[in-house]
This record gives structure tokens, sequence and C-alpha cells, in this order.
């Protein structure tokens, strides 16, 4: 076994933090591991970094539904595809307030906004910026998907208070013309550097399950990884089919090679939050246990993520209590 990788000894510059490029070829080392191995380097990067036992509790609420001219193959959000889906309006701030105080008393501590536009118009932006003030007001990180941003509106975002921006890279740039073919990878990419730039913490990760091969996966992962700084929140999501989008009918991807790929993200991000994201209704609670183990530490609380559903929030706190997991700030 090479040594970088020997399950007796810390991951070079991992365990530290030390910041380090990774190459696709050693991150498929790593995916290779027996899956004790890779469980254990896992294990041994996130308890340097973290409580174990504690997660991170995020609510995520669609405030602008449907009608995306994008042509994601796994949105249903895409005016692109015929899944039934309604397009709904900008929610109200009032609808949006109340919805935050409840995921607040369901305890969550971040309240995550999407919106199913290819890019905020400025008009578009001005009541979100309101949604975000009220929202921290309560007393909540906050957090906003919105698309792709043009020249000045990250600065705008900065200045409401805005703590994170989503913008996931979703898959391998390899791999990224059979998914999404009306913007390009750098458009996701200069979407972040201008995020980044401004002080907006970055939410940034992708979907795995699409027709992915696994050596797309360790890109995807190296490009997260390999970013200055890498994400501070990773959300690793599990394809949802649904009818009518073209990823409906992809062939399932194996439990295991699931967690392996949380596991490897915990490794190459070893300070990032890696949230269990999309996917987590179809995932039992063993499943989901061994993810926790391999070094996930955050997840989507509440019945629904924008258009798909999502376990009971009194699910996941049997959940939580069956493996004594604390919520992380709670």
């Amino acid at each position: 076994m090479n040594d970088l990788f020997n399950p007796g000894q810390s991951v070079a510059g991992k365990v530290t933090g030390e910041c380090r490029k990774w190459s696709v070829a050693e991150v498929e080392v790593l995916f290779s591991l027996p899956f004790s191995d890779l469980m254990f380097q896992a294990q041994t990067v996130h308890r340097t970094h973290f409580d174990p036992n504690e997660v991170q509790v995020s609510t995520l609420l669609s405030i602008k539904t449907g009608g995306c001219s994008e042509d994601c193959g796994y949105c249903s959000q895409s005016k692109r595809h015929h899944t039934g889906l309604e397009q709904e309006n900008l929610l109200a701030l009032e609808t949006v307030v109340n919805k935050a105080k409840a995921a607040k008393d369901k305890g969550a501590t971040r309240f995550c906004m999407g919106a199913a536009w290819r890019g905020p118009k400025q008009k578009d932006l001005a009541p979100v910026i309101e949604m975000i003030k009220a929202v921290r007001g309560l007393g909540l990180e906050t957090c906003v998907t919105l698309g792709m941003l043009k020249e000045g509106q990250a600065e705008q975002l900065r200045e409401a208070g805005l703590d994170y921006y989503n913008h996931n890279l979703d898959t391998a740039p390899e791999y990224y013309g059979e998914v999404v073919t009306t913007h390009t990878y750098q458009d996701r990419l200069d979407t972040l550097e201008q995020v980044r730039g401004v002080g907006i913490k970055v939410c940034s990760g992708g979907i795995v399950g699409m027709g992915e091969s696994r050596t797309h996966r360790a890109a995807l992962l190296v490009q997260l990884a390999n970013l200055n700084p890498p994400p501070e929140s990773v959300p690793i999501n599990l394809l949802v089919q649904v009818k009518g989008t073209p990823l409906n009918g992809a062939e399932a991807l194996d439990p295991i090679e699931f967690v392996r790929t949380v596991a490897v993200a915990r490794i190459l991000m070893p300070q990032s939050l890696v949230r269990l994201s999309a996917g987590r209704e179809q995932m039992d609670d063993p499943l989901q246990a061994l993810c926790f183990m391999a070094g996930a530490n955050s997840i989507f609380y509440g019945e629904k993520l924008l258009t798909t559903s999502n376990p009971s929030a009194d699910q996941d706190m049997a959940l939580f209590d069956k493996l004594g997991i604390r919520v992380m700030g709670a």
C-alpha cells in the first residue's frame, strides 16, 4: 500500500489542516482503499477538526419555484423538462420569515433560500436582500442559491449580511456536458470566485449517481478541494430521480460507493462541513449512520428540499438519538 495512505498514519497534509493540491490519481487511490482503512482515515481527519458526535442542521426553502431557463438534466425546475411542476412566483417576505422561525424552533441553525433562476435580475435581488436581513434578524445563519451572479451582485449580498452562497459544481469538468449545456463549468467557477472575493463563505458540492464514473467523482472532489480555500460547506447530493428529467432512469449508485465519496470528501476537505443533502429519504438509518462515521457532519432538515421530499424532523431526531448525535450550536 502507498505509504501516503497507510491506515496507521495520518494522511499527509490533512490531519494537520496543511494546504495542498490533490491530483485525480491520488484521490482514486483513496477511493480504492479497503473500506475499513478508508473509514479509519476519514474518522482520524474528522476527529482532529470536529466533535464526531455533532451535526450542523440547515433548512432549505424554495423561495421561487420552477420556470428556470437552464437545462440541468437532474432538475425538476427547468422549463425545458416536463415534470408537472407548477411555476410559482417569489414568496412574500412574511412567508419566508414564518418559515425561518419554524425552522429555528425545530433546531435549524442555518436557513437556506433557493430561487430557480439562471441568475437574479436586479429587480429580483432587492426582495431577496430583505429576506436575508430578516432571517439574520432571527439569529440564523443565512445562505442563498440564486444561480450565476452578475458584477456587483455579490457585493450587495455581502452588504445585506449574507453568510453563505451556494453554487454547486455538480460533477467533474469532463462529465459536465453530459448534465448541463446552457452554461459552462467556468461560469460556475466564476460565480464562486466573485462570492469568495467579497468575503462571503462558499457552499459548493455536487451530485453523484448521475451516470458518472468513479474517476469523475474523484475529479469533482479534486475541483472542490483545490479551490483556495475549499468551500466551508460541501453538500454531497445523491441524485433524486424525477420523472420527466433526462436523468430519470439513471443507474442507481451503489450505497457503499456513496459512503466512500463522503469519506474521501472529508479527507480532502478536513475543515469543511460535509453535508448529506438530497437523497436522504432513500437512505435507511444504517446507511446514514455510515455516512456520519465517514465524516458527514451536516444535514438539510425539514420535509422538503426545494421540490423533492426529505425525511421528517422527527425521523432525523430519532436517528440522532439512536446514534448519540447532538445538533451543532443548539
